[in-house]
């Protein structure tokens, strides 16, 4: 088993090869996208990373992979649904299929095309998600106000509110699948693009509990593992690339404020 709470620097298929069948809760990684940035001209074996994932999961364990589609002679690439459809065939759920969206980051894609403003955000779980924390901050315009359910309002207002199906509007609903980020802080931009912090830590509180063991199989600077030390959770992080490993430990490296 590979030690826990640290990057390991090699070549990702050999480092998850060292790791026991079914140890982790949680995957939350971005794969490079297609060609779109060369990482320092390393590749990788999209099956061979996508089997053993499957090998190391736990029962109920989930998948977080965020990826995108270049655009060549014409046609996006695809690669991402492919992806996706490749974990179904590996035995795994397409729990859902969200979208990740950061504010104030530019254009992209084709002057023949709507600009691409989106990724995917694909949740794969190993049967049923064994957690689901889902955070509710989406504000309700009617806080507080009386709602009655379709039922209570055909029948006399008689019993309590419970009994007629009567209850308050609470001030915040569960999100939508469609998440949308203020642009990244430029933390870690010594790598060519930062995994957004903000979308790591929500998606590692949202299918894990403190304690868990959250796998990032392309760790870059290191943004899961960071955010899975300050959730409470434990983290590995593998990296191909030496330096990005110096990066990332460099960033967990620093201390971890309590949670309030």
């Amino acid at each position: 088993m590979l030690e826990l709470n640290r990057i390991h620097c090699g070549d990702n298929c050999d480092l998850l090869g060292q790791m026991p069948r079914e140890c982790v809760d949680l995957v939350v990684t971005s794969p490079p996208y297609d060609d779109l940035r060369t990482y320092g001209g390393h590749s990788w074996d999209f099956f061979g990373v996508a089997w053993q994932l499957k090998r190391v999961l736990k029962p109920g364990g989930v998948i977080v992979w965020v990826v995108a589609d270049a655009t060549k002679d014409g046609s996006e690439t695809g690669s991402s649904m492919e992806q996706a459809l490749h974990f179904k065939r590996l035995g795994l759920n397409l729990h859902d299929t969200m979208i990740f969206k950061q504010a104030g980051t530019g254009a992209k894609g084709s002057n023949l095309a709507y600009w691409q403003a989106w990724d995917y955000m694909f949740v794969l779980s190993n049967g049923t998600p064994k957690t689901v924390n889902r955070l509710a901050d989406r504000a309700n315009a009617k806080a507080g106000l009386l709602a009655a359910s379709g039922k209570s309002q055909k029948v006399a207002a008689v019993g309590t509110r419970s009994e007629r199906g009567e209850r308050f509007v609470p001030e915040f609903s569960v999100r939508q699948n469609v998440w949308e980020f203020p642009a990244h802080d430029g933390e870690g931009t010594e790598h060519p693009a930062p995994f957004h912090l903000d979308l790591a830590r929500d998606h590692i509180a949202s299918w894990s509990n403190p304690g868990d063991l959250v796998l990032d199989p392309f760790s870059g600077s290191g943004t899961t593992a960071k955010a899975a030390k300050t959730l409470g959770r434990q983290f590995i992080g593998l990296e191909v690339n030496p330096e990005y490993c110096r990066i990332a430990e460099q960033r967990i490296a620093q201390e971890v404020l309590a949670l309030a």
